[in-house]
């Protein structure tokens, strides 16, 4: 555990693998969708080379990496399509948010939460998990911000429409490009290592792999 952080007046929280338990379930449909096009490609696989983002940029780097030649306009709406699928029947909101939340309302710490994802696709990742009453008024999309993780604007826009400066703001995020987003922000960032497929990232950041790890840090 890293050093306790104070004067924390918000935190922003990425959504996919922070709030959401969504990457496990992307991977499944990586693996649904090209599975018939590459022998050795399995969840295991998947997970240790998932990096989040957009859609397009998902599937293009999956394809090349797995020297496949097929048309995003065949593959990006069954992939789609699968993952509609497995969210509506299988997300859940990660371990512990609940409990975290609370806390965070007890200190009187605001918190919001910032993605990649169009606006209308986080409000149902949060509202399959029970979590988006929390959030409501609070959901940042990079859509709006016209900034994509890892330029830094999407977080700035977030900690000024929160009404923070970033010296008052801590950011979680589980991904590469998300932590580089936070650092360049100028944000304490914390990197949530949610599976033992996380990313090794350098920078001046803090490790947990739970959110009671988080509770405990913020003062």
């Amino acid at each position: 555990m890293g050093q306790i952080i104070s004067n924390t007046k918000c935190v922003i929280f990425d959504c996919d693998g922070v709030l959401v338990d969504s990457e496990k379930l992307c991977c499944k449909a990586l693996v649904n969708v090209f599975s018939t096009y590459a022998e050795k490609f399995d969840f295991e696989d998947c997970m240790k080379h998932f990096e989040g983002g957009k859609v397009a940029d998902i599937l293009t780097a999956t394809m090349e990496r797995l020297n496949i030649n097929v048309s995003l306009d065949v593959v990006e709406p069954i992939y789609r399509e699968q993952v509609r699928h497995l969210f509506s029947n299988e997300l859940q909101p990660v371990s512990g948010i609940n409990p975290l939340l609370d806390r965070l309302t007890e200190k009187d710490i605001q918190y919001c939460v910032v993605s990649n994802s169009p606006k209308n696709k986080i409000e149902s990742s949060l509202e399959m998990t029970g979590l988006l009453q929390r959030f409501e008024g609070k959901v940042y999309s990079a859509f709006e911000a016209n900034s994509w993780k890892p330029d830094p604007d999407l977080l700035l826009y977030a900690a000024m429409s929160m009404g923070y400066s970033p010296s008052e703001c801590v950011y979680i995020d589980d991904t590469e490009k998300g932590v580089i987003a936070g650092l360049n922000a100028g944000i304490q960032t914390i990197h949530f290592k949610s599976s033992i497929y996380s990313p090794l990232i350098d920078g001046d950041t803090i490790e947990i792999e739970s959110m009671t790890e988080l509770d405990d840090l913020i003062s």
